[in-house]
């Protein structure tokens, strides 16, 4: 493997949250262990979810990757359509507000649930 999939959450050009696929090039290291270039980071929160936990309409603050530690997590679009992800599994949440838009619930952002009966414990790493 030379590179990483990014899952990237983002706000498109109509302000509306989508979802799309990158690539971080693993140009680092060695062929048995290769990386990326380092990032920076500013800060990570962990989050606990119990069973029937689901947010409301809303956008990121800042982008953040989100890794889930434990459970599921589903995150929901303004399309109709959502995604899961598991434990191991993380995403890129860059769904920010638009510069000078005022939050609309029919438009902006996402929401996300605890899906299973696992609790959802994940891990915000701020960059």
């Amino acid at each position: 493997m030379t590179h990483f999939t990014q899952i990237i959450l983002f706000t498109d050009s109509d302000g509306r949250a989508k979802f799309r696929s990158d690539t971080i090039a693993l140009t680092e290291g060695t062929p048995q262990s290769m990386l990326s270039p380092e990032s920076p980071a500013t800060g990570y929160q962990l989050r606990h979810s119990p069973g029937g936990f689901r947010s409301t309409w809303h956008c990121t603050g800042k982008p953040q990757w989100v890794f889930i530690l434990g459970g599921r997590m589903e995150i929901g679009l303004q399309d109709g359509s959502s995604r899961i992800f598991a434990a191991g599994e993380h995403f890129f949440s860059a769904d920010t507000l638009p510069d000078s838009a005022t939050f609309d619930a029919t438009v902006h952002g996402h929401w996300s649930r605890q899906v299973g009966d696992q609790p959802l414990v994940t891990l915000f790493l701020k960059v």
